[in-house]
């Protein structure tokens, strides 16, 4: 078996983006729409004809799992991770990742590895409290200044980091034209709530300050966060509504964390799924607030927060997920604020798949289906 780092490194170059191109033939053009196209047929040509069926049995906790999801979910297991609610911090931060599985998949089956068509570049930047680490994804086609894109990762404010997630921002960055920009944020137990929400705002102001320096376009900037991502992105919105700063053109909030209730319907369902189950989001918890009673927080559960003139919102929801029920509880009330909003859930499919575009197809979908409002929201 490949070390994680192996598979990490791979990311990191490649991105588990839908757009796949062999590099000998890579387009020159700089046509933006020219060159999508040819990774989309490239897409078609060489991984759908690839048939991923898993070995064993559906799973009691997901009877209704996609194929290729099921054997994603399959190697994660056989990855030999233990569980997280059991560890440490430090301890979960060395496990195995779904991203790990997918890329193992992808190597086990001998689906191309994606040539990035953007390029990227860390940097540090101050925030509260001292720096933090954005990594700047730039399209290679099209003509600057690019709309700007600011993502926030998952991982329940305990665990992951932007290489993690390099699948979703690449992804972003290729379908949209826009530059993405990835923020790494403070996490528990070592930085308690709300470190994770201030960084993630004071990189947004950051943006809109410094974007012309990385040829981006500050009229036109959109956010984007999964999982507890997606929570920390309705915050900037929020907060930028309250301070009177320039609001985001447009939010994708995929499976985001919006309450602190456990008893849902989602959670009672989908209490053993994987890769995320009921005790691992306590663990959460019990990481990164300095106390249960903080869940109540707005900030934390944030259907009960003031929702009114936040920006047009998509969110993506998927099914076999104990969140699944709270992102629709958040579609609701943002609809009972008037606010512009569209809810999708992707049935078959778990919490983390929408990284997971050359494996799954529903990711390629979700993808798709954000890159296309973003655009819209842009006016490109």
């Amino acid at each position: 078996m490949k070390s994680k780092s192996f598979y990490v490194k791979l990311l990191i170059v490649s991105g588990l983006m839908t757009t796949i191109i062999s590099c000998n033939n890579k387009p020159k053009s700089s046509d933006t729409a020219e060159v999508n196209q040819y990774a989309k047929d490239s897409i078609i040509d060489k991984n759908e004809g690839v048939k991923l069926s898993p070995k064993g049995g559906v799973p009691g906790w997901g009877t209704t799992i996609k194929p290729e999801m099921q054997v994603v979910i399959d190697k994660l297991i056989s990855l030999g991770g233990k569980p997280i609610e059991t560890l440490s911090a430090k301890e979960a931060r060395m496990q195995p990742t779904p991203t790990d599985a997918a890329m193992a998949v992808m190597k086990e089956n001998n689906m191309p590895m994606p040539t990035a068509l953007c390029d990227t570049v860390g940097k540090d930047i101050p925030v509260t409290g001292g720096k933090t680490h954005i990594r700047i994804y730039t399209p290679q086609a099209g003509t600057a200044p690019h709309p700007v894109i600011v993502y926030y990762h998952g991982g329940g404010y305990v665990i992951a980091d932007i290489n993690v997630y390099g699948g979703s921002t690449q992804g972003l960055c290729e379908q949209t034209g826009a530059i993405v920009v990835s923020v790494e944020y403070p996490k528990g137990p070592e930085h308690k709530f709300p470190a994770a929400h201030n960084v993630a705002f004071d990189a947004y102001k950051w943006v809109l300050k410094n974007a012309a320096s990385f040829k981006g376009d500050a009229s036109k900037i959109a956010i984007v966060g999964e999982s507890a991502g997606g929570n920390l992105a309705a915050n900037v919105s929020i907060m930028a509504r309250d301070k009177k700063l320039q609001m985001p053109l447009y939010q994708v909030l995929v499976y985001p964390v919006a309450s602190n209730d456990m008893t849902n319907e989602s959670y009672t369902k989908y209490a053993a799924a994987k890769p995320l189950n009921k005790a691992m989001m306590g663990w959460f918890v019990k990481n990164y607030l300095v106390s249960t009673d903080q869940s109540a927080d707005p900030r934390i559960s944030i259907v009960n927060a003031n929702l009114a003139g936040l920006p047009k919102t998509l969110i993506i929801g998927a099914e076999i997920d104990p969140l699944q029920t709270e992102g629709k509880w958040l579609s609701d009330k943002l609809k009972a604020a008037n606010v512009d909003t569209e809810y999708k859930l992707y049935e078959g499919v778990t919490h983390e798949f929408f990284g997971m575009a050359t494996v799954v197809p529903q990711a390629k979908d979700a993808q798709a289906l954000a890159s296309k409002n973003i655009k819209s929201a842009f006016g490109m």
